[in-house]
């Protein structure tokens, strides 16, 4: 009999989000530290590359490890999409580890399989909800930063010293935007910009 392949992937949405609590989970089940899988990317598509990678691997007589539903994916529809991939069309299980529930390989029944189909329904509408939830109250503080004053972005460079000489010559139409903004030393787009304000 074929031996149990296992698999981990493991997903945090930023470079600087430290995926150590998600690594310790993976191999307390005991998967080969070879078969995790981690991607530094946000959860709202499936476009990234060592889940791409790690799909090709599932099959049948494989278990695919995650530690909750959320480092899988936090769309709704994709998620129970790449759920029906995995399961269905590769044949291979899922096990959630904060949530044992969701774990295919138990009750491999007409229930079971019911039970686990609508536990992740609702958990990966929490998932999305949360996603918009989070979208929404950064820009209310986007919002109300900007309403104490806050300044986006970076601040704009000083003029040059030449810049209302040659900004005069150009309303004149003396010279062109090109010719302005080469004799400051800046994009087409900058001179235009700075001279409209």
């Amino acid at each position: 009999m074929k031996e149990v392949e296992i698999y981990g992937y493991i997903r945090v949405s930023t470079k600087e989000q430290n995926e150590d609590r998600q690594r310790i989970a993976m191999l307390a089940v005991g998967v080969p530290e070879k078969n995790i899988y981690m991607d530094k990317l946000s959860g709202k598509d499936f476009n990234r590359p060592q889940y791409q990678k790690l799909l090709k691997k599932l099959s049948s007589g494989t278990v695919l490890f995650v530690k909750s539903i959320d480092r899988l994916g936090r769309n709704y529809a994709d998620l129970n999409e790449q759920w029906r991939i995995i399961t269905k069309e590769k044949g291979a299980d899922i096990a959630v580890i904060d949530m044992p529930i969701l774990d295919t390989r138990r009750e491999k029944n007409l229930l079971g399989t019911l039970i686990s189909d609508i536990v992740l329904v609702l958990l990966s509408y929490a998932a999305e909800n949360e996603r918009m939830n989070i979208r929404q109250r950064q820009a209310e503080g986007i919002a109300a930063a900007k309403a104490r004053g806050v300044k986006f972005g970076r601040p704009p460079l000083p003029l040059p010293d030449n810049f209302h000489e040659v900004c005069q010559k150009w309303r004149m139409k003396k010279i062109s935007v090109a010719e302005a903004a080469r004799e400051c030393n800046m994009s087409k787009t900058t001179f235009f910009n700075r001279a409209r304000t």
